[in-house]
């Protein structure tokens, strides 16, 4: 098996990086990936990573780090890739670029219904924390 190369994103990347957030099931109605790219590329766009293998994108990890926590959005292994050691990867890759930062703690956010997804954090040693997640959408992306 060949090995995963780990990179920053690249404008060119967009077709490929929205077609596989599809794949893993992350675009949703309420999030445009379009305006999600571009407003990333505003903030910390050196910790938006993509993982190529042979040349085709199959990883994304979206990391930012606004001085008090990190956060990760947007994982994604392309589904054919998955269990395969390529999300540990590329998670232990954001993790690393966010301890450099000076990144005390790194947050995320699961779906509760995704009981993989939590394991699989959990397994990374992220622990489920005592608080409620609230938000508030102050521009549509529909």
């Amino acid at each position: 098996m060949s090995a995963m190369m780990l990179r920053t994103y690249q404008t060119t990347d967009e077709e490929a990086v929205i077609a596989l957030w599809q794949a893993c099931g992350l675009v949703v109605p309420q999030n445009n990936p379009k305006r999600d790219i571009a407003r990333k590329l505003l903030v910390n766009p050196e910790l938006f990573l993509v993982g190529e293998l042979d040349g085709k994108v199959i990883a994304t990890c979206m990391a930012g780090y606004e001085g008090h926590r990190g956060w990760i959005n947007y994982l994604a292994v392309a589904p054919q890739h998955q269990r395969k050691g390529f999300a540990r990867e590329i998670m232990q890759h954001a993790e690393s670029l966010l301890r450099a930062a000076g990144c005390p703690k790194i947050n995320l956010q699961a779906r509760s219904t995704n009981a993989a997804v939590i394991v699989f954090y959990e397994q990374l040693g992220f622990q489920i924390d005592a608080v409620t997640s609230l938000g508030k959408r102050l521009v549509s992306d529909r």
